[in-house]
Order: structure tokens, then sequence, then C-alpha cells
């Protein structure tokens, strides 16, 4: 009777442990960046914290599908607690009041000596207020061929200091021979926003009612995309040429994300060493940022047991051990400061892969919104940046004129006159 009474003492102390843990839910996409990092995630953070179960929702496939995949279930009254999105659609969620404010749970935390740079908090900053947490990241920065550079006569391992030195490296470079072309950049919304940041510039002013592209800024960065072409002999690839051309040895700089590194190296193989620049900057250091790709943690739940549990997850994947983890395992910078500062957590992979500290610093001191123009006629915009980048590394106009045309069009089409 006695064995009986004990064990059933115990089984109703497992229950009631078991009834005690708190469930959260969480969204996730693109699979083949994200799944064993994941996994991982969720491995050390219920080791640290068995009270709370989380629980990963089949991924989606595109940041894009995942947000109309929440849209429908917020519909059907059927969100999930915590979703990772990409950095560029979380307004799309907040917009439809969806997001929870996360002020209230960082009111008592030091969030630079947390790691959470002012840069970093920024990419989740609307209006005033925090409404999701950057988890993965990636700035523009410059690939150096550096055998390339040395027989243009350049130090390899000195990395151009003004925009000045990378058009003059690129000429020089491309002198070389016709096979040899000297600097590529696409002629894309986000890499424009990248060369308008670099010099202090916004593509729009704080309350998004106009646009401000066609100050000294853009037109500055727009001239850049006339000097590649006309000086530093840039071809008209589209992007697939341009990532086949680079690690081919044929392409003495290429401008792209930092989330290309390894795909870089290792098409590059045994062909030459790749090298990682940071952009130069051409304004005061307070004044630049660089649009920021990547994935950011938004909470939906609006029940507050759930959310101080979900806030603790995203504690844990946004502070340095989920830091660490997501630069393991996707090769993205982290988005908490730590540990570039305490060489505890990653100083062993940057001393082995400098490239990566190089760019990884780039997004703690410079990470800034990749701004996401309002409004319905929005994507479409982009393709008009698109379109007025071409005609002006193509030399049909000069860079002001045309700018200054663009921002009077993307005006209109927005509603903003």
């Amino acid at each position: 009777m006695r064995n009986f009474l004990t064990a059933m003492l115990g089984l109703a102390a497992a229950t009631g442990a078991q009834a005690q843990t708190t469930e959260v839910r969480v969204h996730y996409a693109i699979p083949t960046i994200w799944a064993e990092t994941q996994a991982a995630l969720e491995t050390a953070f219920e080791a640290q914290n068995p009270e709370i179960d989380i629980v990963i929702d089949g991924p989606a496939e595109s940041y894009g599908e995942g947000v109309q995949r929440l849209l429908r279930e917020s519909v059907a009254g059927n969100l999930p607690d915590v979703a990772f999105v990409g950095l560029n659609r979380w307004r799309i969620l907040e917009a439809r009041g969806l997001t929870q404010p996360l002020d209230p749970f960082m009111a008592d935390m030091d969030a630079d000596a947390a790691g959470y740079t002012q840069a970093l908090l920024s990419l989740g900053q609307f209006a005033g207020t925090q409404h999701s947490l950057a988890t993965s990241a990636s700035t523009l920065v410059a690939y150096l061929n550096p055998d390339l550079v040395s027989q243009a006569g350049h130090d390899p391992n000195t990395c151009p200091q003004s925009f000045n030195d990378l058009v003059t490296l690129a000429a020089d470079i491309d002198a070389l021979g016709d096979n040899i072309d000297g600097i590529w950049i696409d002629r894309h919304d986000w890499r424009f926003q990248s060369l308008l940041g670099a010099h202090g510039g916004r593509p729009m002013n704080v309350d998004e009612s106009d646009i401000t592209f066609d100050s000294y800024a853009g037109i500055a960065a727009a001239n850049l995309y006339q000097e590649f072409a006309e000086t530093g002999g840039m071809p008209g690839y589209i992007d697939d040429q341009a990532r086949q051309a680079y690690p081919a040895g044929n392409l003495g700089i290429m401008m792209d994300s930092s989330s290309l590194l390894t795909r870089f190296t290792q098409a590059a193989g045994d062909r030459f060493d790749v090298t990682v620049c940071p952009l130069p900057i051409a304004a005061n250091p307070e004044d630049v940022y660089f649009p920021t790709g990547g994935s950011a943690l938004v909470m939906l739940t609006d029940d507050p047991e759930t959310q101080q549990a979900a806030w603790d997850y995203m504690r844990f994947v946004t502070g340095p051990d989920g830091a660490r983890l997501v630069v393991e395992n996707t090769g993205y910078a982290p988005t908490n400061a730590r540990v570039l500062r305490d060489e505890a957590y990653l100083g062993d992979f940057y001393e082995d892969n400098p490239n990566a500290l190089r760019a990884h610093e780039q997004v703690a001191a410079f990470a800034g919104p990749w701004y996401a123009y309002p409004g319905a006629e929005g994507v479409a915009v982009t393709d008009l940046i698109s379109e007025a980048l071409w005609d002006i590394s193509g030399g049909e106009t000069t860079p002001q004129e045309r700018i200054n045309q663009l921002a009077e069009t993307v005006r209109t089409r927005l509603d903003m006159q």
C-alpha cells in the first residue's frame, strides 16, 4: 500500500510539473538555410528552460510565403506565438496590428551591455516602438580578387578607404585585359540604398511622407553607378552572371551581400583566396547606415503567460548564445554585438575566418532598416529604381537628371504630392 501511495504521489508530482510547462509555437521560413539552426536553437533553449516547450511549425519556403501564411492564420485565429520573418517583411504584420510591442519586456534591460546596439535595434523599430529583434543579418560588402589586385599594382592586404580608391582600383584591374572586368554591382534598390546610406542619405523622411533620395547623397550614390561603368569597367551582367564571373577569376571586385561569403569561397576553390572589404563611408559615421537583409523575430501572442515564455525564447535566440548558433550554422552575421566583443563566443571562428569578422563588424556598426516603400505601389517603385540605375550606368542620362526625374515619378506613384 505504501509503495502504491508513493507511486501515485510521484505520478501526481510529474503530472503537475508537466502541467506547468508553457508551449511556445514558432514559425520560420527557408528550411534550406534554417532547418538545422532551428533544431539547434530549440535544443539549446530547452536545455536551459525545461519549463518551456518549443513547438516548431512546418516551415514556409520563403519569407514572402511565410508572411502570407501568417496573415491567413491571423484571420483563422491560429497565429503562432513567435515568428521568424524577413527584415523587410515584419512591417506588413505591424501594419495590421499583429505584432506585440517589445518595449515593456526591454524596459529594465541595459540593451547595449546585452549586445543590442542601437544600429541592431533599429532593424526592428518603427515610429519609436520596438516591434521585432533581428536574428540574422547581411550587408553589402566588396569581394576582392587579391591576385588581380596585385597584378594591378595595388596592395591586396589593404582595403579601399574611399569610393575614389575603389573606382581607381577597379579601373586598374579592368586595364589588365579584355577578359578581366574591374567591378560589378547590381542595378538594384538594396544596393542603391547601401551606397545612399554610405553617403549619409535615406530613401524617405522619418514619417515616410516624402522621398529624400534626390538629395546630395542620392546623386552621389547614383554617380557611382556611372563611374563604375565608365571608369571601372563594369559589365552589363545580371546577378547570376556576375556570381559566376567573380569566383571564376574574371571579375576583380564584386559588390554583393555578405551572406554569400561561404558560397564565393567554395566556388573560388584553389583559384584565389576571396578577400572581403567593408564598404567605404563618405559621411559622418553617426549618419551612415547600410540596409540590412536577413531575418527578425516578432511576438504575435497576446496571452500574458505565453508572452513571458515567448520573450524568454526571443532573448535566447537574439542573445549571444543564440547568435553563436546562427553564425555557425548559417553564415549570416550575428545580431548581438557581444559575440564580437567577447572572444569566448566566436573567437576561434573569427580567428579562422577574418573575412567573416570584417563583414560582421560592419553589421554591428552600421546596420539599418531596408526601407520598403509604402502602399500598393511599393514593389513597383523598386523596379523603377532598377530601370533608372540601368539608364545611368548605360550613359543614357546624367545621374542628377535621372534621379530627380525618378524621385518625382515615385512621389506620384506613392501619392506623396
